[in-house]
């Protein structure tokens, strides 16, 4: 068997495209960034010397195929998907025991009879399920899919024009067009191929550490309800050092608010992932980027491609259409974890002596920069860490004091009501500044009417004293002439 796993795939594409293409394919293959051994354990490639002809016939198929799930130059969902998978099993993904479930249910179920005296948002509708970090993976990639097509089909177009770019430069030969048009197909497909495995590799990456449904603040599956990865959450307890059961208590409860929020709140959902898109819209590649890495990038050297994928060469040009999508998304973020902080915090505290250290460990695990945050950013420059986390929840928490639990969930009724960024960056005066607000409207709304009803500019009263004087004169006047 060849020591350079590309050896096996050069060959593969040889078989399919002739020599010269593969040779040039191979190249592109390797500044494209794919991990040769991810790509032949994909495939199920082996040594080729052992492989029968039906067998070598059936994997130049299974190539064709492979190649072709990205036409287009889009990505590559299926190989992302599958990547994902391999990399959340990576270091062991138990199966999911009736026992598991038994203590997931019972948790979500005793989560949802904490939050009913801290909110009267009611519990979400849908199943309470214990998923393994496979589960987890296959659960949330169709939110995932929504969320990264936008930048992910830019960038993998950039990287095709590259790749093309740097073909068209190849000397001329007998057969060059038709060489270079079976090429640029190729082309279009391994960068498809390239993104979608950076998708799934950081995908599954997130599925190893992710605890429960809604970890990264996003709704990240389409059908309402509730679950854990008892797997992660063992995992997570151990890292802390801490009891095991309560640390389950704890995350079942911070998932039962924030799926119920979501479940009775249904503009936020949209709102948040739309912020997200038009982010991730506005996003301009940088060419000169993508084919200056390309170029540059010694191809013999993996690990140096991965690298340079991974450097900015898809960073974004922020204009002013994607800082105000960032910070409405940040904003809606904050405004959802200090709200599942604060009812969490409300519905734990009689129950669970460890609640306030648990929130403060969750808290520094989020300031550090928790798996979400390194997905979207190294996908599409995207950073998931709400800045005004603590605001935000100190300011749920002066709205439920000064005002009760009912009043204080009311301002997620509209989109309009809910508190803005200039809001957010001062809590405590937020009451004093909406109630001055409502003041100044009931004011202008008082003389909108006064105007017209023709009466702007009197006092109380005074337009009546007026008429009435108005009348004493004619009346006078009158008796006067009468006189």
């Amino acid at each position: 068997m060849s020591e350079d796993p590309f050896d096996e795939i050069e060959q593969m594409l040889a078989a399919m495209f002739g020599p010269q293409v593969a040779a040039d394919a191979v190249s592109a293959l390797r500044a494209s960034g794919i991990d040769p051994a991810q790509l032949t354990q994909m495939t199920g490639m082996g040594d080729l010397s052992r492989l029968t002809p039906a067998q070598l016939g059936g994997l130049q198929a299974q190539m064709q195929q492979l190649f072709a799930g990205a036409g287009g130059g889009e990505v590559n969902w299926t190989m992302g998907q599958d990547l994902a998978l391999r990399t959340a099993r990576g270091d062991g993904d138990p199966v999911i025991t009736a026992a598991d479930a038994e203590q997931t249910r019972n948790a979500l179920a005793v989560a949802d009879l904490w939050l009913d005296a801290a909110t009267d948002f009611m519990p979400a509708p849908g199943p309470r399920e214990a998923w393994s970090r496979s589960q987890w993976v296959e659960r949330t990639m169709p939110v995932w899919k929504d969320v990264c097509a936008p930048v992910a089909q830019a960038a993998t177009s950039a990287l095709a024009d590259a790749l093309e770019h740097q073909i068209s430069r190849l000397p001329e030969s007998d057969g060059a067009a038709a060489q270079m048009g079976a090429l640029g197909k190729v082309m279009r497909s391994m960068a498809g191929t390239a993104f979608g495995l950076q998708l799934g590799q950081a995908i599954g990456e997130l599925g190893r550490q992710a605890v429960a449904a809604t970890d990264v603040g996003l709704p990240l599956t389409r059908e309402p309800g509730t679950a854990l990865v008892p797997t992660n959450v063992t995992a997570f307890a151990t890292d802390l050092e801490a009891d095991a059961e309560q640390v389950r208590l704890f995350l079942a409860v911070r998932e039962a608010a924030a799926a119920r929020l979501y479940a009775h709140v249904p503009w936020l959902r949209s709102q948040l992932l739309a912020a997200v898109e038009s982010y991730a819209r506005g996003i301009v590649i940088d060419v000169d980027a993508v084919e200056q890495a390309v170029a540059q990038v010694d191809p013999n050297d993996p690990e140096a491609i991965r690298r340079a994928l991974e450097s900015g060469m898809f960073a974004p040009q922020e204009t002013r259409t994607q800082k105000e999508a960032l910070e409405h998304l940040e904003t809606l973020l904050a405004l959802v974890e200090g709200w599942v902080e604060v009812v969490a915090a409300r519905a734990l505290a009689p129950h669970l002596p460890l609640a306030v250290a648990l929130r403060e460990m969750v808290r520094r695990r989020r300031v550090q920069g928790g798996p979400a945050e390194q997905v979207f950013a190294r996908l599409i420059g995207l950073e998931f860490r709400p800045r005004r986390v603590r605001e935000a929840a100190r300011l749920w928490e002066r709205l439920g004091a000064e005002l009760g639990d009912a009043e204080r969930d009311a301002f997620w009724r509209h989109p309009d009501v809910v508190p803005t960024a200039a809001e957010l960056a001062n809590p405590d005066d937020f009451l004093t500044m909406r109630r001055a607000a409502q003041d100044m409207d009931a004011e202008m709304d008082a003389d909108l009417a006064s105007l017209l009803d023709g009466t702007l500019g009197y006092a109380d009263g005074a337009r009546d004293a007026d008429v009435d004087g108005a009348g004493d004169d004619d009346e006078g006047g009158s008796r006067s002439e009468g006189e």
